[in-house]
């Protein structure tokens, strides 16, 4: 499977996001500027409501304008035996079950399913509990991971 592409697929989606977010943030903008948001009384709060969801939209903008800019420099090595699971990592995980999953392990910001060649590969964060637990690991490597009140135990079945 070809990582450079789905790093570009991961780089559109996070692009959609971003205009979609940067859209967002001017809307509540332009509402909590507003002349007929202008407050009459200590009750009428729509133009401050406005005004805190303006900034929580640019902040959600910055944060995917982040995102991108690590996912544009994220450097796609091939697997590496000696150095273990890194960003960059595409792996197949098989639990107790049998059931096979696809992850690509990149940087924050980009949890996200991709759908590429009728297979479905999760994108996760080297940050998150099963990304931390990955790193340094290698092809027949065991690894346990503890959520709520159980534990799912997988097995590194390859790594490109």
């Amino acid at each position: 499977m070809d990582k450079s592409l789905l790093q570009q697929l991961v780089l559109t989606r996070l692009e959609a996001d971003l205009q979609a977010a940067a859209h967002a943030a001017q809307v509540a903008h332009e509402t909590a500027t507003h002349e007929e948001n202008i407050a009459e009384n200590k009750y009428d709060t729509l133009g401050l409501e406005a005004a805190y969801l303006a900034t929580g939209q640019a902040r959600r903008v910055e944060a995917i304008r982040q995102a991108i800019a690590m996912w544009r420099q994220l450097n796609l090595r091939p697997f590496a035996e000696e150095s273990g699971i890194a960003l960059g990592a595409l792996i197949c995980l098989v639990d107790e079950h049998a059931t096979e999953q696809l992850l690509l392990l990149g940087p924050n910001g980009a949890s996200m399913k991709l759908l590429h060649d009728g297979q479905t590969i999760q994108v996760i964060s080297h940050e998150a509990p099963l990304g931390k637990v990955l790193l340094g690991k290698t092809v027949g490597d065991d690894v346990s991971l503890r959520i709520a009140n159980s534990t799912q135990h997988f097995e590194i079945l390859w790594v490109q």
